[in-house]
């Protein structure tokens, strides 16, 4: 298989911690669905950031692929936390939408019918097209995430990167989106990062956790071994529960915790 991204000691870091990340290896396929697991500060949203290209590495490359060959850039879509949304913002569920089309283009050039057509064909694959016309302030959170998604695959990227997507939804809302997560991943590779490790053994392909370097592992067979090794300062345990497992914290001291991060990684 392909390979989409290739990260090699990858090294990012801020004024006050000059290494949030270090000397990260990973490489995501095409037809990959890659969980990021990881405890809160060990620098998950640094690595997507970076990913996009919004932060520049202190060293190390990353490399871009399409068909096999290297490449200078990549189409991703990208799902932010939901909680970085402004619903107060006067826009409507199609405008959004189309807002995954904008990238390489004049932003003030009208859309065509054709781009109309684009955002009516995912609406009705994401089963949200009543909720064109809608302003996002009216949305519930599990309607407003099936917008923020149909922007990110709009454009029929390589890629889409979701960043704690079942965040301030519920749980009916979130295994129906899990089941469109799945259905999407036979066309485009998905990166997921979540807390919730029971989800993730649950749905992905591979797993890696970050916490400042990155422990990767192929398929989701983790042992407890594994995890408390990749945790490190935050052990956890799974249990099972019916057919899906759930994280649970053990007992642990939060002394050693990072206090001194940049804005977007306290906030995970």
């Amino acid at each position: 298989m392909n390979k989409l991204i290739d990260i090699t000691g990858l090294t990012v870091g801020y004024e006050n911690r000059p290494d949030v990340l270090k000397e990260v290896n990973l490489t995501i396929y095409e037809d990959d669905f890659l969980g990021i697991i990881g405890p809160n500060g060990g620098g998950k949203t640094t690595l997507l950031r970076t990913v996009l290209g919004l932060i520049k590495p202190r060293s190390g490359h990353i490399a871009f692929y399409n068909k096999g060959e290297k490449t200078t850039s990549l189409n991703i879509g990208y799902l932010p936390q939901i909680n970085r949304i402004d619903k107060k913002f006067p826009v409507s569920v199609s405008d959004v939408i189309l807002l995954g089309l904008t990238p390489g283009r004049n932003i003030f050039k009208r859309y065509s019918s054709q781009d109309r057509q684009k955002v009516k064909k995912v609406a009705e694959r994401l089963g949200i097209e009543d909720l064109l016309p809608r302003a996002i302030g009216e949305l519930s959170g599990g309607q407003l995430q099936r917008v923020l998604l149909g922007r990110a695959i709009v454009d029929n990227p390589e890629l889409i990167i979701l960043d704690e997507p079942s965040a301030y939804v519920d749980k009916l809302f979130e295994t129906n989106f899990y089941k469109l997560l799945g259905d999407i991943n036979k066309e485009i590779a998905i990166i997921l990062v979540s807390h919730d490790v029971g989800t993730i053994i649950s749905l992905v392909k591979n797993i890696a956790c970050v916490n400042r370097e990155l422990h990767y592992h192929s398929g989701t067979g983790i042992s407890q071994e594994w995890l408390l090794n990749a945790y490190e300062s935050c052990p956890i345990e799974i249990l099972g529960h019916g057919s899906l497992p759930h994280r649970v914290l053990m007992e642990h001291d939060h002394h050693n915790n990072h206090h001194d991060l940049p804005e977007e990684e306290s906030r995970r």
